[in-house]
C-alpha cells in the first residue's frame, strides 16, 4: 500500500530566490537528515539549492530552521506516513520548485563540487543524471558487498555519458519529465515496480552519467544486516512483479530462483570493473554470495504470492536508519 498522497507544503526562505536544485528527502525527522543537510549547506552552490523534507504529521516540529539559513528556500512537506518512501518522494518532487530535483537518502552524502557538477551536466538535454557513487563505510566486508551489489556500476572511474541503466533515486531529474508521469509517480518511484525509466525511455528520454558529481553513500555494517537488507528488497521486489505478472511467468521465475544467485553473482562481479582495487577481495566475495542467496531467496517468496508487509516495512526502517545498521557515524 503507498502513502497517502494527501500532504501540505511550508515554504520559508526567499520568496524571491529562485533555485536550480531541489533535493527530495523523505525521512522520519530532522535529526535523521541533519549530516546531509549539512554536507548539502558545504555546497559552494548551496545558494542553488532548495532541501525540500518530507516528514510525516508530528514531526515538522523538529525541523531547525536555523541552521537551515545557507540556502535560499526550504520547503517542509507533511504527509500521512513515510513508508513506503516512494509516496513521500512523489510528494516532495510535487512540492519543489526548481527545474532539476534530486531524490536524496538519508544516508547519501554530497561531496564538494557535487551541485555545479550536476547542474552542468544538464546543460545538456538529459532528463536524468546519475552521480559517482562511492563507499562511504568501506573497511568492512559486509559493507563492500553491500555497496557493490547496489552501486558498483555507479564507481567514479565509469566513464561520463549517456547510460542505459539510472536509478529511481541517488539521481537528478528534470522535475517536468517527473510531474508529466502524472498521478502514477509515487508508483513510478519505486524501484521494485520497475516502471520510472522504462516509461521515459519510451518517450524519448535519455540519462547519462556524471562523475565529477559525487556521493558517498552509507551501506549496512554487520552480515546480518546485510542478509535482511537483501532478503527484504528481494521479497518486495517479488511481490511487486508477481502483483503484475501473469501466473506462468511467476512460476518460471520461482522454478528459476536457485539459479538467481548466480546470475546476481556474475552481474555484481561485472559491473563493479574499475571500483576501488580492494572492493573484490576474497573476503568480499562470501559476503555477497550472501547477498545473493537473500536476495534470490526473498525474491522466491515473492514469486509464491507469500504478501508480508512487514517486508516492505523492515526494508524501509533499515533505508530511513541506514546509520544505526552501519555501526559507525554517519560522514
Amino acid at each position: 500500500m503507498l502513502a497517502s498522497a494527501r500532504h501540505k507544503v511550508d515554504v520559508s526562505g526567499d520568496e524571491g530566490a529562485a533555485p536550480l536544485l531541489s533535493v527530495v528527502l523523505a525521512t522520519d525527522t530532522y535529526e535523521t537528515i541533519r549530516p546531509v543537510l549539512s554536507a548539502l549547506a558545504r555546497q559552494r552552490f548551496a545558494h542553488q539549492i532548495e532541501p525540500v523534507i518530507v516528514l510525516p504529521a508530528g514531526a515538522e516540529h523538529t525541523v531547525r530552521r536555523e541552521e537551515l539559513s545557507a540556502f535560499p528556500s526550504l520547503r517542509v512537506v507533511v504527509v500521512d506516513a513515510v513508508v513506503p518512501l516512494s509516496a513521500p518522494r512523489a510528494a516532495g518532487v510535487r512540492a519543489a520548485s526548481a527545474p532539476i530535483v534530486f531524490i536524496g537518502e538519508t544516508h547519501s552524502y554530497p561531496q564538494a563540487g557535487w551541485a555545479e557538477a550536476l547542474l552542468a551536466a544538464f546543460e545538456q538535454p538529459w532528463t536524468a543524471v546519475v552521480p559517482a557513487i562511492s563507499n562511504a563505510n568501506p573497511t568492512g566486508m559486509a559493507s563492500r558487498a553491500s555497496y557493490l551489489f547496489d552501486y558498483g556500476i555507479y564507481h567514479k572511474n565509469r566513464t561520463a555519458g549517456e547510460m542505459a541503466d539510472p536509478l529511481t533515486y541517488n539521481t537528478a531529474f528534470r522535475r517536468g519529465a517527473l510531474m508529466a508521469v502524472g498521478p502514477q509517480l509515487a508508483c513510478a518511484l519505486d524501484p521494485s515496480h520497475e516502471a520510472l525509466w522504462p516509461k521515459l525511455r519510451a518517450e524519448g528520454h535519455r540519462a547519462a552519467f556524471a562523475p565529477d558529481a559525487r556521493i558517498l553513500h552509507l551501506n549496512v555494517g554487520s552480515v546480518g544486516s546485510l542478509v535482511l537488507e537483501k532478503f527484504c528488497a528481494g521479497a518486495v521486489l517479488g511481490m511487486c512483479r508477481a502483483a503484475r505478472w501473469k501466473w506462468h511467468r511467476r512460476l518460471a521465475y520461482l522454478l528459476a530462483s536457485p539459479l538467481i544467485p548466480a546470475v546476481l553473482l556474475v552481474r555484481v562481479v561485472r559491473d563493479s570493473r574499475g571500483s576501488r582495487p580492494r572492493a573484490l577481495t576474497v573476503g568480499t566475495l562470501p559476503a555477497l554470495m550472501l547477498a545473493a542467496v537473500a536476495k534470490a531467496l526473498g525474491e522466491a517468496f515473492g514469486y509464491a504470492g507469500v504478501t508480508l508487509p512487514s517486508f516492505e516495512a523492515r526494508l524501509s526502517d533499515i533505508e530511513i536508519h541506514k546509520v544505526r545498521y552501519a555501526g559507525r557515524q554517519a560522514p
